[in-house]
């Protein structure tokens, strides 16, 4: 097996960038990468803690990351497990990436930056849904925002429906928690109880 450990070997297999790879990069918010920002409801949160790297999923309705200004942006935190990996990881190590999603578009947006987290009172109530408020918010301050190119969701043909999975053919969370549990979980009361449950946290 041939392991590339330098950067020089790196180029030397890839190339250099092209000027629009990297004319692309921005250090704030222009209102062409904020229209990505207000359409997306999904957001994949990257941060890195002590204990490691992780990559948690955030979703509410679009538009849910507000764009304070165009070097500030906020992002309310839901009701969700707890485990709150990112948050732990935030609180000691403020760098942060995200990853914005918007339904039908191959173009996905690239912000880096620092966060910390905050439980204003009013900041939280300003983004209440359902008459619920955030619990609390993670305010990052852009260091950098770009566009990434659509070969990766035109190659995974991510919104073609007819490429959709049928959830039944995966295993449920209530089977898989029944095997990491070594069955003190009973997977199907949790499956069958998980709805009800979602309603409760959903905001």
């Amino acid at each position: 097996m041939s392991v590339i450990t330098t950067v020089e070997q790196l180029e030397a297999l890839y190339g250099v960038p092209g000027e629009a790879s990297l004319v692309k990069e921005l250090d704030h918010v222009i209102p062409e990468y904020a229209a990505f920002i207000e359409a997306s409801p999904f957001v994949a949160l990257a941060t890195s803690g002590p204990e490691g790297l992780d990559c948690s999923p955030r979703g509410d309705l679009a538009g849910f990351v507000r764009i304070h200004d165009p070097k500030t942006l906020m992002m309310p935190d839901r009701r969700g497990n707890n485990r709150a990996d990112s948050l732990r990881n935030i609180i000691r190590d403020p760098r942060v990436g995200l990853l914005f999603l918007v339904p039908g578009s191959g173009t996905t947006l690239r912000v880096n930056g620092r966060a910390h987290i905050t439980t204003d009172t009013a900041l939280c109530a300003s983004f209440m849904v359902d008459g619920k408020a955030a619990r609390s918010v993670t305010v990052v301050d852009v260091d950098s925002v770009y566009f990434q190119c659509a070969r990766a969701i035109v190659r995974s043909e991510l919104w073609n429906p007819a490429r959709h999975v049928a959830p039944k053919s995966l295993p449920t969370p209530g089977q898989i928690l029944e095997i990491t549990s070594r069955k003190t979980i009973d997977g199907e009361t949790y499956d069958k109880e998980w709805p009800e449950r979602a309603k409760k946290t959903m905001w």
